[in-house]
């Protein structure tokens, strides 16, 4: 119905094997997407447990400082692990490549040198590091503090990522759902100290929904039900109305921009 001029699409008995795929738009498959999320949500958190695990034993007289920096190590890790999934690093198997390139008492060197490339920008990186230059500047301050503490790895570290988390893949998982999963899986006390705390999708929706996203779905219902060159008028109008939207998220004072699709 969203495709009502559209040629009559066929779907033969002998084919329903393999495009069935194709009619799942006559059943609402939300709760289904989200227990899908769910498990591969639970998957990823077992796996930073893992790492959060091997990762605590290296660290020498652990305290406050020592577990907000192993909480950041956590986060940086899964990025990474993230990002060469979702095709952000040059390969899929960029990350693991690069762990995999060093021997055990240079990899916590390499890591550095690693976070720190990663906030730097292309036209202030050194020109002839071509081993590390590859990988792309990435903003928003994740990598920006470089007097976190590292420990020294281990094989069993290395094993965790390399063996472990590296298979799985991390571009399937939900933020929404991974988010509870990750916090749970962090120190509760360092993330209190630290402000580490994950608000879940509904009581975000609790704040905006009333705020503003009511409002704006009511409005692109309305734009929905017009016809013809109107509609798609009204249409590109309010997509450049959600891309210039800002909001200001008292928490974290950090700015989110709303991006049409």
């Amino acid at each position: 119905m969203d495709h009502r001029e559209s040629e009559p699409e066929h779907i033969f008995l002998k084919d329903l094997d393999k495009d069935f795929a194709r009619m799942q738009f006559l059943i609402n498959q939300g709760n289904a997407d989200i227990s899908r999320e769910e498990k591969i949500s639970l998957k990823a958190g077992e796996l930073v447990g893992k790492l959060y695990d091997a990762l605590f034993k290296e660290y020498i007289n652990l305290d406050e400082s020592s577990l907000r920096s192993l909480n950041i190590l956590c986060v940086r890790i899964v990025f990474c692990l993230y990002a060469e999934d979702a095709g952000l690093f040059e390969t899929r198997t960029a990350f693991e490549d690069y762990i995999k390139s060093f021997s055990l008492e240079n990899l916590r060197r390499g890591l550095m040198d690693l976070f720190k490339i990663l906030n730097t920008k292309p036209e202030n990186r050194d020109k002839y590091d071509t081993k590390i230059n590859s990988f792309p500047y990435t903003n928003g301050g994740l990598f920006a503090d470089d007097t976190i503490e590292i420990p020294n790895f281990t094989k069993e570290i290395v094993d965790v990522i390399v063996n472990h988390c590296a298979p799985f893949d991390w571009s399937e998982i939900s933020p929404t759902i991974f988010g509870a999963v990750f916090e749970s899986t962090l120190n509760p006390e360092t993330r209190r100290k630290g402000g580490m705390h994950y608000t879940s999708i509904a009581n975000i929706h609790k704040v905006i929904d009333p705020l503003f996203m009511d409002d704006l779905k009511a409005e692109f219902a309305a734009l929905r039900k017009k016809a013809g060159k109107e509609k798609i008028k009204k249409l590109d109008d309010f997509r450049n109305k959600l891309a210039s939207l800002k909001f200001l998220e008292n928490c974290t004072t950090s700015l989110i921009r709303i991006a049409a699709a």
